[in-house]
């Protein structure tokens, strides 16, 4: 589809628009989560509809956007998101006027569709200078500069949690492989499920995995530490440019004191490196979750500050969305593992 309003700004179908992929190729602040593959992911798996808005005309070659997807639901309600189950997807833009344009645009098409919220991950501060979008959630997102020699790396990782770790798994006599075939994803899936039950959590559905790699295709690389032929840790990538993003993992508790966790991601480092990479995007993090953050610094990766930013101004409740999430954990721990399986496979789409 395509529109414009008095500030000139067109709304595209990144699937549909030839300009799209070189646009993502060439922009600096594009990332994997920019792609045709994540996008058509998301909307094979969910059903979410891809939007952008731009300020570039039909005919010219894109030069900003705001990428979003479209979310409908009759249990959590209709709206816009940027993007859903997206670590960041920071708005393609050159200055702050066009932000403002894109973000009054978007607050415009919500009001208009009756859409719930309109809501954008990023951590560009400039977005408080938009009328309409307010502060919901704060996250930290941590990256690794992948640019030092493999010494010099290796020298900055924290000795005990991770070095120590990372030569005891060497002495396990794990086999490590990677790919992305049916086995092995089938075989992380099943890692997955085993965390996410874990920690009291709907595991996603299978098909989510199965159309990342369909979608993706060479993009993305499923590693695998195996104990004498059993799949005990796993761990999802994905490429984009000079940049691989970690974005799923899973173990077996039972074989994590063997160090395989540590030792698949120096197998990731190595191979990111091996490949030209300059940065291992290591997602971002809840700021509860200590632990989750400690282990990340550990490596040596940076963090910066990301915001979930919601329009209106009445959809934004930090301590409301805190509660919610609370009262959904404690839910989740009463609840059988069967029924969160099924759980995961039915609510997603109604989450994002």
């Amino acid at each position: 589809m395509s529109m414009v309003t008095s500030h000139t700004v067109h709304v595209i179908n990144p699937l549909r628009d030839p300009r799209w992929p070189g646009f993502v190729e060439w922009h600096s602040a594009a990332s994997v989560f920019h792609s045709r593959g994540w996008l058509r992911a998301l909307q094979m798996t969910y059903g979410y509809e891809p939007l952008a808005v731009t300020t570039s005309r039909p005919t010219e070659p894109l030069t900003n956007a705001l990428l979003c997807c479209l979310v409908r639901s009759w249990l959590t309600g209709d709206r816009v998101v940027s993007l859903p189950f997206t670590d960041h997807c920071e708005p393609l833009v050159e200055y702050i006027e066009q932000l403002r344009a894109l973000c009054a645009h978007l607050e415009a098409l919500r009001r208009i569709q009756g859409w719930r919220y309109a809501e954008v991950r990023t951590s560009r501060a400039s977005l408080s200078a938009t009328e309409s979008f307010r502060e919901c959630t704060i996250y930290q997102w941590h990256r690794l500069d992948l640019r030092p020699s493999l010494d010099a790396l290796y020298k900055g990782f924290h000795k005990d949690c991770i070095r120590r770790r990372i030569c005891h798994a060497e002495r396990q006599g794990l086999r490590y492989e990677e790919g992305r075939n049916e086995s092995l994803v089938r075989s992380f899936y099943d890692l997955i499920v085993l965390t996410r039950l874990r920690k009291h959590l709907p595991p996603q559905p299978f098909k989510w995995f199965q159309n990342l790699v369909a979608c993706m295709g060479k993009d993305v690389c499923i590693r695998l530490a195996f104990k004498g032929g059993r799949p005990v840790a796993g761990i999802l990538t994905m490429n984009h440019g000079k940049t691989m993003s970690y974005k799923y993992g899973g173990s077996d508790a039972r074989f994590n004191h063997l160090g395989t966790t540590p030792m698949l991601f120096w197998q990731t480092i190595q191979a990111a490196k091996s490949v030209g990479m300059e940065t291992l995007d290591l997602g971002r993090s809840d700021l509860e979750n200590r632990g989750l953050i400690r282990f990340k610094e550990r490596w040596g990766a940076q963090g910066v500050r990301l915001t979930l930013w919601r329009s209106p101004a009445d959809e934004v409740s930090p301590s409301l969305e805190r509660q919610k999430m609370r009262l959904a954990k404690t839910v989740c721990a009463s609840v059988p593992d069967k029924m969160l399986v099924l759980a995961g496979r039915l609510m997603y789409r109604h989450v994002g």
